[in-house]
């Protein structure tokens, strides 16, 4: 019997006034994983670079791709970021994306969305497609890449999405990046898997928590719907939520102070500082996680210009607060 060929459509964009990604790493990873499965014959990876409006359009209808990957930056409920015609960030919004892969809901089996807060526009691309991941919040680079290659690797193997999706969310977690709970999937519980060698049952309801190296996976299972989440060591999970928080107000400061300085870059670590100083209960969550991981665990979770003057704006803040 000849199996046909699953498309894997691998988009990507770091526009100039965007934070530098390791996007090409990403992509040279998921080929290692594709081309060394037993299953290599059947998958055909297409990237596609520095991704414009006109190119995501013309992509999907070229190729019909049954898996669409997208590596980049979110940017919350305001969309996720692509290239203008120079070469600069152009945002898409949510709800013009949801609308875009409706038009492919016949085709397109998976959409991955690998990019910062990106689980905003997975919840409303799950109303057209069957299986979709965003991320629930701020991902270093180095985390993106342990789940893609883990996915992969799953997915070349024959394993369903599901089983893919929860084998990268250990994956982060084998690796030591407390992050695993950062990857949301949403899963129709008849969504189409690459090989289906696998009974599938529907109609389910239930719960399950299922160990995996040093935390654990909860699946809850309502009608034909399953929802996922990896649950990570908790210090790990307090050390992530800060590094977010902490990203999140840096990518706020950026809009109104340059980073192309080192000046720039002091002053941004002061505002972050400060920021900090004027949230009780921010200030008390950044306590916490630092006491449990250190700073030099949180400086590994930053992306940002101005993240090893945070990181020593930190250490001085946290020296104040115990003395």
């Amino acid at each position: 019997m000849v199996r046909s060929i699953k498309k894997i459509l691998l988009l990507s964009a770091n526009p100039l006034n965007t934070n530098k990604l390791r996007l090409d790493e990403e992509v040279r990873e998921i080929q290692s994983a594709l081309e060394r499965s037993r299953h290599r014959e059947e998958f055909e990876l297409i990237p596609r670079l520095a991704v414009r409006i006109d190119d995501l359009r013309r992509a999907l209808l070229d190729h019909s791709p049954q898996v669409v990957h997208f590596s980049g930056h979110g940017d919350g409920t305001d969309g996720i970021v692509l290239e203008d015609n120079s070469g600069h960030a152009q945002l898409v919004s949510t709800e013009s994306l949801s609308n875009f892969f409706k038009l492919f809901q016949d085709t397109v089996e998976c959409v991955l969305l690998n990019a910062c807060y990106s689980e905003t526009q997975a919840e409303a691309i799950f109303q057209h497609i069957n299986c979709v991941i965003g991320m629930k919040r701020a991902i270093t680079d180095i985390a993106a890449i342990h789940f893609s290659k883990a996915f992969y690797d799953a997915l070349g193997a024959g394993q369903s999405y599901k089983d893919a999706f929860d084998f990268g969310c250990n994956n982060i977690d084998l690796n030591s990046k407390p992050e695993s709970l950062t990857p949301k999937s949403r899963i129709r519980n008849n969504s189409k898997t690459l090989f289906s060698n696998k009974e599938q049952k529907s109609d389910m309801t239930g719960n399950r928590n299922i160990h995996i190296g040093s935390g654990n996976y909860n699946e809850r299972i309502e009608g034909n719907y399953i929802q996922g989440n990896y649950y990570a060591a908790s210090k790990q999970q307090n050390l992530a939520e800060a590094a977010a928080e902490i990203q999140k107000l840096l990518e706020q400061l950026d809009k109104s102070n340059p980073t192309d300085t080192t000046l720039g870059k002091m002053q941004v670590a002061a505002e972050t500082i400060k920021a900090i100083e004027n949230n009780p209960t921010l200030a008390q969550r950044i306590t916490s996680a630092l006491k449990a991981g250190g700073v030099q665990a949180l400086a590994q979770l930053l992306n940002h210009p101005a993240a090893s003057f945070v990181i020593g704006a930190l250490e001085d803040w946290q020296k104040t607060k115990s003395s």
